[in-house]
């Protein structure tokens, strides 16, 4: 019915994903979980949080338009071998037009221990442009309420962190100046 008023989505805080298993072809000749698919299971929860907001396969292909991850920052914990099951929480950091932040935490889904973090910066994109774009009013508006049920939460304590050594442990090479790449913005 084109009267039907869809009842706005329920977010936990933080958000839960399914329970998802380590596969042995993604063990490494270190006999643990290669760091690549860390970021595979990192993926499949942020495609089920995302889902909550609206932003999944059929969104993508009725609106034309996704996101785009622009900055991850994964810290591993501890490691992850074949068979573990593991679930992600996800927290919405903040959010504005065209991007959101958020944080992951990957524990094993039986000892609840922390394996590993991860920080995102995503972008909304238009697929026929390419280019960065607003979100539509309506997953503005999701994105408001995971906001309030997440605000709730305290900050993690690595959002922000920044690679690096500190000073007194880090073996320099002499005629490297030390100067910075220009940043690209989006």
């Amino acid at each position: 019915m084109k009267d039907d008023i869809r009842a706005p989505a329920l977010f936990f805080a933080p958000f839960v994903s399914s329970a998802m298993r380590v596969e042995p072809q993604w063990i490494d000749y270190n006999g643990h979980l290669n760091m690549a698919y860390y970021h595979v299971l990192f993926d499949r929860a942020v495609d089920e949080v995302f889902s909550l907001v609206g932003l999944n396969q059929d969104y993508l292909e009725t609106r034309h338009a996704s996101c785009f991850t622009a900055e991850c920052h994964v810290l591993y914990k501890r490691e992850l071998t074949e068979g573990d099951q593991v679930r992600v929480t996800a927290q919405l950091i903040a959010f504005d037009d065209k991007r959101l932040h958020y944080y992951l935490e990957m524990r094993h889904a039986h000892e609840g221990w922390l394996a590993a973090t991860s920080e995102n910066l995503s972008l909304h994109v238009d697929m026929t442009s390419r280019k960065v774009t607003p979100f539509p009013p309506d997953i503005l508006a999701n994105l408001a309420l995971m906001k309030a049920s997440h605000s709730m939460m305290p900050l993690p304590a690595t959002i922000g962190r920044i690679i690096g050594m500190p000073k007194r442990t880090a073996i320099t090479v002499e005629g490297m100046t030390g100067e910075r790449e220009t940043e690209t913005r989006h």
